[in-house]
């Protein structure tokens, strides 16, 4: 069957969603969208005014080739669509020079040869007066990073979609995704369709819609909090987003509107969200006590106390790699999940994959160290 006559339906028009409905659409395909809210709600993972991209990765060199993809990709989506989605304004990348994450975007900037400078203590302090670089530690600037605007950007990928031919059922909860013969249905309050196959991408409703998921993906509830600073520091020439891997994992990025830092934190300081759809959103006094440590430590020109605060959900896996390919037990869905806090960056990337694999049953990307096929661990 081509492309142009395949029936295709996405489940969760959210951060991947959207990215896989606008690809799926530019080929041709028909494609039926399904969100319980609406492309670019702020009750999932994909709210916050700011993510983080950059080119050189932490975790694995193995992303740098799909963030390269992907970064191609956010710059055809701005320039079909006329909007600012993405700005480049570069990423410090800093901590202990033995650390093992330090070590890898060391690996991935010589591997692929990216565009970035290695910055002393004198030279930090000099260009970037903010940030406190402790003994031993290491500074790289990422220049090809910056900054994406998640709400727009999903809400631009599924206006787009659209104007490609694409149908969003907003606010439409997918109960059931089951197979039959010839494809599947996608089962919701309001009746069924069927398709010729689906790409779903739940996000922290993943274990809801799919009890039976052979990999485990731990749903974790994120704190952002917004903090002003005390001098222009922040907001100088340069304005780079910033990752601090050790002792404390963190990042920061300055924010568009030019008053505040958002600031964040790993997995390992994430609380278990529990019921996706009753997240706790009111954030207490004892939460905020490691962001004023990493204030006092490392950032002491921003104000001690935050002036807003967002909480939001995260699916991990247990090695911190997504699950990306065909869902076992039915081959013609695509699962895109447990994106573990570092997925945002990549989603025009896993987008184009997932259109790849639900019109053509492969990718050319190299997604093995990813895919969901063989795959005995999460």
């Amino acid at each position: 069957m081509s492309a142009a006559r395949k029936r295709v339906a996405v489940v969760g028009v959210g951060t991947m969603g959207s990215q896989a409905a606008w690809r799926l659409a530019a080929r041709g395909a028909e494609v039926v969208g399904y969100d319980r809210f609406a492309p670019g709600h702020d009750r999932s993972a994909a709210g916050g005014e700011t993510r983080i991209f950059r080119s050189a990765h932490f975790e694995d060199s193995r992303y740098v080739p799909l963030l390269q993809h992907a970064d191609a990709l956010w710059q055809r989506l701005q320039e079909e669509t006329g909007r600012e989605l993405r700005r480049l304004t570069g990423c410090l990348l800093m901590g202990p020079t033995e650390h093992h994450q330090m070590a890898t975007v060391l690996q991935s900037i010589a591997e692929h040869g990216l565009d970035h400078e290695v910055l002393d203590a004198e030279s930090l302090a000099k260009r970037f007066p903010q940030y406190r670089l402790e003994d031993g530690d290491a500074a790289v600037l990422d220049r090809r990073a910056g900054f994406i605007r998640p709400e727009l950007s999903i809400q631009t990928a599924a206006r787009r979609a659209e104007e490609l031919g694409a149908r969003i059922h907003r606010y439409t909860t997918v109960r059931e995704i089951v197979p039959v013969a010839n494809g599947m249905e996608i089962r919701t309050d309001s009746g069924s369709e069927h398709f010729d196959t689906a790409v779903v991408t739940p996000g922290p409703w993943v274990n809801d819609l799919l009890p039976d998921l052979p990999w485990e993906v731990d749903v974790r509830r994120l704190v952002s909090a917004w903090y002003v600073p005390t001098t222009d520091a922040w907001f100088g020439e340069e304005r780079p987003a910033f990752i601090r891997t050790a002792p404390t994992h963190c990042y920061g990025l300055p924010s568009p509107d030019g008053i505040s830092v958002k600031l964040g934190l790993s997995r390992a300081l994430h609380e278990p969200a529990g019921d996706p759809n009753q997240l706790d959103r009111t954030v207490r006094p004892e939460e905020l006590d490691i962001f004023s440590e990493l204030i006092g430590r490392h950032m002491p020109d921003l104000h001690p106390d935050p002036t807003r605060l967002s909480v939001y959900m995260e699916g991990y896996t247990e090695s911190s790699r997504p699950l990306v390919g065909p869902l076992p037990g039915a081959e013609n869905v695509v699962l895109l999940a447990g994106f573990s806090g570092h997925g945002f960056k990549l989603a025009p990337a896993f987008g184009d994959i997932a259109a790849d694999l639900a019109l053509d049953g492969t990718s050319p990307q190299p997604i093995d160290f990813i895919s969901t096929v063989g795959r005995t661990e999460a």
